[in-house]
């Protein structure tokens, strides 16, 4: 199997880690929770810095999660840090390939991933792979975004060029910033038969005078400071007075007294 050679279009550069840190598995992994058992073994592919995959393993007391990240990643110290906290002892983390994932067919009761599918050159390798090291009856599952799906309010003048620029930035890097609205085919090209797929839709949204700051404040960070700007000026979507424009567009909009901002998330499990 190749290796996925895509490079994630955000990076971990701390604008990216303040939302990735946010996330739990209550408001990011609520569809799947009612599946979930004390004593099942889970993977989390593409953990980050392990909140929601700290959650899981607090869910399953009885079992034991493991969360994996790309080689070469310091976001794994950040991962086990946060698990040793909280002191959880039934987590581990490992660096891998979701391609080629280091593990035995048959591994996993659960097999997770959320928000990576988007960012991959192959999400259906991956989806394969994902199936592949979940034991038979057990569940794959997967929730992402869309970006073209997602909603704001008041217009303000340069968030509809913001999306059409991270749409061709992603996508010049080899990911699918829509791929939300594509879990169920990607998995139907991985094997999976449709009538094992259980499909939903999910939201995160920012109102409050404080959730827009911190929505605003961390996307004009990110557009300037993450890899989001090298690769962007890389394909030539922004030049950096472009980039700082987009950045202010962010601040015009957090700063809106009236300010609203929702995202749709595709949600699939997949049963094996």
């Amino acid at each position: 199997m190749s290796k996925d050679t895509t490079v994630y279009t955000h990076g971990h550069h701390e604008s990216v880690l303040r939302s990735h840190s946010w996330r739990t598995a209550k408001n990011s992994a609520e569809y799947l929770l009612p599946y979930l058992k004390p004593n099942m073994t889970l993977l989390d592919v593409g953990c980050g810095p392990g909140t929601i995959t700290a959650d899981f393993a607090a869910l399953l007391h009885e079992g034991q999660v493991t969360g994996l990240e790309v080689p070469n990643s310091d976001i794994l110290d950040k991962a086990r840090a946060n698990a040793a906290q909280r002191g959880l002892t039934n987590i581990t983390f490992v660096s891998g390939d979701a391609n080629a994932l280091p593990f035995a067919d048959g591994t996993f009761d659960v097999v997770h991933a959320h928000q990576v599918l988007q960012h991959v050159g192959d999400p259906v390798q991956m989806l394969k792979e994902m199936r592949r090291v979940t034991k038979p009856g057990g569940i794959v599952a997967a929730r992402e975004t869309d970006f073209s799906g997602m909603v704001w309010y008041p217009d303000v003048p340069g968030m509809d060029d913001w999306r059409r620029g991270y749409l061709k930035v992603a996508r010049a890097n080899g990911g699918e910033p829509d791929a939300g609205r594509r879990l169920h085919v990607w998995a139907k090209a991985a094997g999976f038969a449709r009538e094992n797929l259980t499909l939903s839709a999910g939201t995160w949204c920012y109102y409050t005078p404080e959730e827009r700051v911190w929505w605003s404040g961390l996307w004009a960070d990110r557009t300037l400071s993450s890899n989001y700007a090298s690769t962007a000026i890389k394909h030539g979507v922004y030049d950096e007075e472009g980039l700082k424009r987009v950045a202010e567009t962010w601040r015009k909009w957090g700063a809106e007294e009236d300010g609203w901002f929702t995202l749709i998330h595709g949600q699939m499990v997949a049963r094996v």
